[in-house]
């Protein structure tokens, strides 16, 4: 087993970089990174599992990836690409030929909203529902590990019952989180591609030596009845995905199914989703169970192929109350997508021998569009709805709809036990300062050279390069599938590595009591108190935080390092925050810098080693008395003067 910290765009990227000879990208915002570690991969000369460096070619939109896709899969290559939102929807018109003629290939996608009103670079399904009438199975996974099992999973299921797939996951929310892997090898990749179906693909390439009809032209007479005559192939593809889960579990142990239910055996109110948002789910039903609660979750895995056997097979017959979660709207609609679908499986086979129980009451509701925030708090709202009995359907939860009232409310300090436990780390840096990858490296220290397991998620604005960044760093003694954001009063540590950004944001309301502020300023450590705004200095007197300080520049411009104050941060937040013994964290940040500086020369790598060492000796506490001594403020939101509606 080699367990090792990265993305989920990285983690799906390596399965089809090993399973493929030609893959077509062009770049989109969050599945670039896919196409890029491919291209470089490729470039160094790494083979797949068939012994050949895949060819990795750009080309000049998503419509003519698609298109290279395609030729490529009709002269037998094996062919993936990389995409999402609108570049997803250019590949329509392919996606429609590429599954009419039955041919197996894997569009690994990093779901994103796709633009309405305005644009979007985050996530949410908009995107993957757009394409269920191509005729691609479309499945869905929730975690950078699944993106990394689902990759195989995906392509080995296309191989053998020969239609395409979609896989995707949630845009920047798992594409950049970055999460332990345990690493797929290749002997159980080559144990998983058959020899058999990819030789069967490569003899159905098109040949003038054995020539044959495919993509004509058909009048009425015959073209429904060979739309029809598909029916098998997809009657068939759940089986043959559970097979290849089945076959997956087998050689790694980690097992899954089309439809997977977890919480109670006897559950009353079961919620129905796919996706990231499981983190949380999984986390409330845990917490909601030790309290008595009967509730349950189905993790929907295999969208299409709609499985209503799996479905039915896999949902408490118990229930009483459903509610639908979908990552999507469709205006104008009475239901979104997987709501339809539910409703319509069970209303097909309610009180038959498929499934024996009454029919449940099921509502749907719309959550997490283009990545707004998904708490188990908030899952717990939906829960309580469920058990007053009073069903809203239609419903949203995250936001407040004060125009059309669609929204239920929640508790925010519904924290469940599992998530209390973690130690979390906010970090506030400028984008290009190196506060991001300093955090990366963080998190692959803790998450590979220790037993504590990590997650990093790192927020940007679609500005990017001179805006700030926010990263939230977890770290425990469990596995941890929080796919959402470090709230208020729940930090352990914060960091600002620009001192502007203290009087810009209120970075102090993130921490808990008896947590540790970490502030990169270029006075005097005699001097920052007073220079604290009032509002941050009361914070810290009355929750008893403690106040680190250390001149950041000054080391680096003492180090050589330049403007780059990564890695003096870094070490400052490994010096005092005891997230690892300080002796240990030194000698792994100076392997670390080894790692990554060593081809730039030993005198780059020495003056890393030098910045560590000197962070470690300039980071201070300071001692601040019990009273506010500042007369600066807080620079308002919104300036006073601006007009009532805006304010």
């Amino acid at each position: 087993m080699t367990m090792l910290m990265m993305d989920g765009n990285e983690a799906a990227a390596r399965i089809a970089h090993k399973c493929n000879e030609v893959i077509a990208i062009y770049p989109i915002t969050p599945a670039s990174s896919m196409g890029e570690l491919a291209d470089i991969w490729s470039a160094d000369g790494e083979k797949n599992i068939y012994g050949s460096v895949p060819e990795v070619i750009e080309m000049q939109s998503e419509a003519g990836a698609a298109g290279a896709i395609h030729g490529a899969l009709q002269s037998g290559s094996m062919s993936t690409t990389f995409t999402a939102s609108q570049g997803l929807l250019l590949m329509i018109p392919n996606m429609y030929k590429i599954a009419g003629e039955l041919t197996p290939t894997v569009f690994h996608v990093a779901a994103r909203t796709v633009a309405t009103h305005a644009l979007s670079i985050f996530g949410d399904h908009s995107d993957v529902m757009a394409v269920r009438g191509t005729g691609f199975a479309i499945l869905a996974a929730s975690s950078v590990q699944e993106a990394h099992d689902f990759a195989l999973i995906s392509q080995a299921a296309s191989l053998a019952s020969r239609i395409p797939f979609v896989h995707f996951f949630d845009g920047f929310r798992t594409s950049h989180e970055i999460n332990e892997v345990d690493i797929i090898d290749d002997d159980i990749i080559r144990q998983m591609i058959s020899k058999a179906e990819v030789s069967a693909h490569k003899k159905r390439a098109l040949n003038p030596e054995h020539p044959v009809l495919r993509g004509s032209s058909q009048n009425p007479d015959t073209f429904f009845q060979q739309r029809e005559a598909s029916n098998i192939y997809y009657d068939q593809a759940a089986s043959k995905v559970a097979a290849a889960m089945e076959r997956f579990g087998v050689l790694t142990g980690r097992h899954y199914q089309p439809f997977e239910y977890i919480g109670h055996p006897q559950a009353e109110e079961v919620v129905i989703l796919m996706g990231s948002g499981i983190g949380p789910v999984e986390e409330t039903i845990t917490e909601l169970s030790q309290q008595g609660h009967k509730v349950g979750a189905i993790k929907v895995r295999l969208f299409r192929p709609f499985a209503t056997d799996y479905l039915l097979k896999a949902l408490p017959q118990s229930v009483q109350r459903i509610a639908v979660l979908d990552r999507t709207k469709e205006p104008g609609a009475d239901g979104e997508p997987l709501f339809k679908d539910i409703i319509t499986a069970l209303a097909s086979h309610a009180d038959s021998e498929r499934w024996p129980a009454p029919m449940p009451q099921v509502c749907g509701g719309r959550y997490g569009i283009s990545s707004k925030e998904f708490t188990p708090a908030m899952v717990a709202g939906i829960f309580d709805m469920l058990a007053s009995k009073q069903l809203k359907h239609g419903f949203t939860v995250g936001i407040d709809d004060d125009v059309t009232h669609t929204s239920l409310g929640w508790d925010n300090s519904f924290v469940p036990a599992s998530v209390a436990q973690q130690f979390k780390a906010v970090f506030y840096g400028l984008g290009s300062d190196g506060t991001v990858s300093a955090n990366r490296n963080s998190i692959k220290i803790i998450g590979e050279q220790t037993n504590n397991h990590a997650q990093g998620y790192f927020v940007y604005d679609s500005k990017k390069t001179g805006a700030v960044t926010v990263s939230h760093l977890r770290f425990g003694d469990q596995p941890i599938a929080s796919t959402y954001l470090i709230g208020k009063h729940q930090a352990d540590f914060v960091a600002c590595h620009q001192e502007i950004f203290l009087q810009r944001y209120a970075m102090l309301d993130m921490t808990k009591p008896g947590a540790i502020f970490l502030l990169n300023s270029s006075l005097p450590a005699k001097q920052v108190w007073d220079s604290l705004p009032q509002a941050s200095q009361q914070t810290m007197i009355d929750n008893g935080i403690q106040l680190w300080h250390i001149n950041a520049d000054a080391v680096a411009v003492e180090t050589g390092m330049g403007k780059r104050i990564n890695t003096i941060m870094q070490s400052a937040f490994f010096a005092i925050s005891n997230v690892l013994p300080k002796h240990q964290a030194i000698a792994y940040m100076k392997q670390a810098a080894e790692q990554t500086y060593s081809k730039k020369g030993a005198e780059v790598v020495a003056k890393n080693h030098h910045a560590i060492d000197m962070a470690v000796e300039n980071v201070q506490q300071i001692f601040y008395p019990e009273k506010i001594t500042s007369n600066a403020e807080m620079r308002p939101a919104v300036a006073t003067q601006a007009p009532e509606f805006v304010q």
